[in-house]
């Protein structure tokens, strides 16, 4: 599950997750261990622009991933909640600074958008060294969200 979800979209990420765009998808953005700011300050960003114009750094050697297909969600009665999956994210033959955190953020327009219209939606804290190996994070079995 999410170990941060952003302030702006606190019970929003199943909007956005849900793709309802003509040209959008969830963005993964690796970010580097080092500068990684606090939890505290990173809720607060509202765009991913502004994220990375902090002290918080991209590790842009791994560089994006893009997630269109398979994202998924499960509406639990039961227990009065929704849960929000996606594939795990895998990297081929790793290289760069290591990592601390990567974010999940929803791109309205991955055509001709720019990182002030991406917006970050959860925070998972995933540190990893790379080292030419393959890297696979694999997300909770309930998935990457949870509204509840």
């Amino acid at each position: 599950m999410a170990d941060l979800v952003m302030n702006l979209v606190k019970g929003k990420v199943r909007q956005y997750t849900a793709l309802p765009g003509t040209n959008d998808a969830l963005i993964v953005v690796p970010l580097e261990a080092t500068g990684l700011e606090a939890d505290a300050t990173l809720k607060d960003y509202d765009t991913l622009a502004a994220l990375l114009a902090g002290s918080t750094n991209e590790q842009t050697t791994l560089g994006r991933k893009t997630v269109t297909a398979s994202i998924t969600e499960n509406v639990d009665d039961t227990n009065d909640r929704v849960d929000v999956d996606m594939p795990d994210i895998v990297w081929a033959a790793t290289a760069g600074n290591p990592v601390g955190a990567v974010l999940i953020c929803y791109d309205p327009d991955t055509t001709g958008g720019t990182d002030a219209d991406i917006v970050p939606l959860v925070k998972l804290d995933t540190p990893f060294t790379p080292d030419g190996t393959e890297v696979t994070i694999s997300l909770n079995a309930a998935g990457f969200y949870r509204a509840a």
